[in-house]
């Protein structure tokens, strides 16, 4: 029998890692506006250092000091967080959103190009 688990140590997180997973089985593309990416980015951050603490011996991983590195990693990302994101709204409301919308296009020319690039690497591969 197939199972599915989430492991979190707050109830948010397991909520967050539900919607990741379920919007990776739906095959949901979205673009994120700048502080969704930011918000995701400090989930990944706080995901991969739970990683790494469970990676940990159990001695170890169980001993003050682990959790304690692991709680400070924590906070330091939400710290990052709130900063990022404040900064963006300061960066939006004197900007009037003109900056947003200027990285949003460089964004999708970055793709463009991206996928050109690809294009043309593919038409060689198969022109051989």
């Amino acid at each position: 029998m197939p199972t599915l688990s989430f492991e979190g140590e707050t109830h948010d997180e397991i909520v967050r890692k539900v919607r990741r997973w379920l919007a990776s089985v739906e095959g949901q593309e979205e673009h994120l506006a700048l502080p969704e990416a930011v918000e995701k980015a400090s989930e990944l951050t706080k995901d991969a250092l739970t990683v790494i603490a469970q990676a940990a011996p159990a001695p170890i991983a169980r001993t003050e000091v682990v959790k304690a590195l692991t709680r400070m990693g924590y906070e330091a990302t939400d710290t990052t967080k709130r900063a990022l994101i404040s900064g963006l709204d300061a960066l939006s409301d004197a900007t009037e959103g003109d900056i947003v919308k200027r990285v949003e296009k460089a964004r999708n020319s970055v793709l463009y190009e991206m996928n050109a690039a690809v294009a043309r690497q593919l038409l060689r591969s198969l022109k051989g």
